[in-house]
């Protein structure tokens, strides 16, 4: 009789198995998000290639593998073996793919769909894709696209701290700020 992994005794796949990780945090559903990557995998048969990190989910998917939430080493781990991540447009799973070099897609949560209060992640992902930080699908077609081109290359690691001038830079206006009161 053979000893059962952690992964197998949770219902997840071996890390080595999965190449696509799609995480949408730990507050709010995306359930638009989980269903695009879910029928992209479904019509390209990769179902057995994605783990998707779904959250508060009312609609968990049927036919990739999920899980409501992954601990902080188990996320690590998955994230960092993964050949890409999509994810919604929060900036620590942006911050941690631009640190750690991991190809990502983000799609922005919207609020007229009820997945968010306002439209701060469609901001977020306008002014990162100018800068050219992050690839950014503003919708399920555009998510599919960047999916079937699967060119994704990661971009230049970021350090783990700001860099002195913007540490500068926010100095001077706490300063300012106290000076003018």
């Amino acid at each position: 009789m053979s000893m059962l992994t952690a992964h197998q005794l949770l219902g997840l796949p071996p890390q080595s198995a999965v190449r696509v990780l799609v995480t949408v945090g730990t507050e709010l559903p995306f359930d638009r998000l989980v269903r695009a990557v879910e029928s992209w995998a479904t019509t390209r048969g990769h179902t057995d290639e994605v783990l998707a990190q779904v959250g508060a989910s009312d609609e968990p998917p049927g036919a990739i593998a999920w899980t409501r939430f992954l601990d902080g080493p188990r996320f690590r781990e998955y994230f960092n073996g993964a050949d890409l991540v999509i994810a919604h447009a929060g900036m620590g799973t942006i911050l941690s793919a631009l640190q750690f070099g991991r190809p990502l897609i983000v799609m922005p949560r919207l609020a007229q769909f009820g997945e968010h209060r306002n439209d701060h992640q469609l901001a977020t992902a306008r002014r990162l894709s100018e800068l050219d930080r992050v690839d950014v699908a503003f919708d399920e077609a555009e998510l599919l696209g960047r999916l079937d081109d699967h060119d994704l290359t990661p971009r230049e690691p970021i350090g783990p701290y700001a860099d002195e001038q913007m540490i500068s830079a926010l100095r001077g206006a706490i300063r300012d700020s106290h000076e003018l009161r």
